[in-house]
């Protein structure tokens, strides 16, 4: 707990005076551009990655990146109410899913029922992506275990890509040109970021030299 008091007491001597004038903009009213989906993994950060400042990205952060399809419920749907008030209301021109490398969620998606025992909400959740191992084991049978983690994560990048379109307004905007939706493999450990490129079928690093 002091590490992150001392922390909050750094921000406020350096970086809000260093961008005083941003967050007094930015104090009634937010404009983000981008809707951006990833993991609640501690080792991404999406500001970071993108370079962007507070206000240009609204985050929605689960296990697994996951985007659970469209439906009328009365159930508390925190992901579904994010993605909805940022398209709807904040009317964001991009929407990025994000899923990365070495991530435990999307290596879940492999367990067994009683190997995610203890993890029952966890276990749950992942039902959203089921169809992801099947998808997988079609398409590396002769594969390594990392070539199944990359295959995993990029599979699962996809299916909530898909998943979005079940949303009307989102596949409304879309078709209409108002809204792009990518699909994004961040490398940890590289700091690369493999963009999907939907003409292509296949995932290209940004920045190819």
């Amino acid at each position: 707990m002091e590490r992150l008091f001392k922390g909050i007491m750094q921000f406020r001597r350096e970086d809000f005076l260093a961008h005083r004038e941003l967050f007094c903009r930015l104090g009634r009213e937010q404009r983000p551009h981008t809707l951006f989906i990833g993991c609640s993994d501690s080792r991404v950060v999406p500001s970071l990655i993108t370079r962007t400042h507070p206000g240009e990205l609204f985050i929605v952060r689960n296990v697994a990146n996951i985007v659970p399809p469209y439906r009328q419920t009365e159930e508390f749907v925190a992901t579904t109410s994010a993605i909805e008030y940022a398209v709807k209301a904040l009317e964001v021109d991009c929407i990025v899913v994000c899923g990365h490398s070495n991530c435990g969620g999307c290596a879940a998606l492999h367990k067994s029922h009683d190997e995610l025992a203890e993890l029952p909400h966890v276990r749950k959740w992942l039902q959203v992506s089921a169809e992801v191992p099947e998808r997988v084991a079609r398409l590396a049978v002769e594969g390594t275990p990392e070539e199944r983690e990359w295959l995993t994560e990029r599979v699962n990048i996809l299916v909530q890509m898909r998943n979005l379109l079940t949303y009307p307004f989102i596949a409304e905007r879309v078709k209409g040109g108002r809204l792009e939706i990518l699909g994004w493999h961040y490398i940890i450990e590289t700091g690369e970021i493999y963009n999907f490129n939907d003409e292509l079928g296949a995932f290209e690093r940004i920045g190819r030299e």
